[in-house]
């Protein structure tokens, strides 16, 4: 696999999605990325800090271009723990103690946390959109309401891209009446 590929895909990806999400800056986006999957190794079984690298040179500079934080799902091996910069977390978030290595953290997440001003892992957080590559579930860091995003970019290298934004809740019933830019309705699918 060409890494250039993999950096072209990934670029492409992240921009369709944010064409699409259109969420707002300062808010987080989180990618779950199994660099095996993309080299097309089973998940954990081959993992690339090539891949990676090509990956996050895809993916940071838009994400900084639109204002949003990028935060990285470990494996299950910390548990899935999220790297992120520390200026994203509310005040008084609780941080853990690790530093995300190749079979402990994934590739992925190590190469965030060595770029990153001020790495700090969380246990949880709550992102406004991301990017699922090679089916790492990336489910549980997103706000509650969350949406698939149907973009033309299927694969990164051999991995499947699952791509989702998320909206607040409905609340109120029947008789409520709720704001169509929160729904996301004029967004194009």
């Amino acid at each position: 696999m060409e890494f250039e590929e993999i950096r072209r895909q990934a670029n492409a990806a992240v921009t369709e999605l944010l064409d699409a999400a259109r969420p707002e800056a300062g808010g987080i986006f989180i990618v779950g990325c199994s660099t095996s999957e993309i080299m097309g190794a089973h998940i954990g079984k081959g993992s690339s800090l090539d891949a990676a690298r090509a990956v996050y040179d895809g993916i940071f500079p838009v994400l900084r271009e639109h204002g949003l934080f990028l935060a990285a799902q470990c494996c299950e091996h910390l548990n899935r723990a999220v790297i992120v910069e520390r200026a994203a977390l509310l005040s008084g978030t609780e941080i853990c103690n690790v530093v995300p290595k190749l079979h402990a953290g994934g590739a992925f997440a190590m190469t965030v946390y060595e770029n990153a001003e001020h790495p700090v892992a969380v246990e949880q957080i709550r992102a406004v959109a991301g990017m699922d590559i090679g089916d790492t579930l990336i489910g549980m860091h997103l706000r509650s309401v969350a949406v698939p995003v149907r973009i033309s970019v299927k694969r990164i290298g051999e991995a499947n891209l699952v791509c989702a934004r998320t909206r607040p809740k409905f609340i109120g019933g029947a008789r409520a009446e709720y704001d169509p830019v929160l729904i996301g309705d004029e967004i194009k699918r």
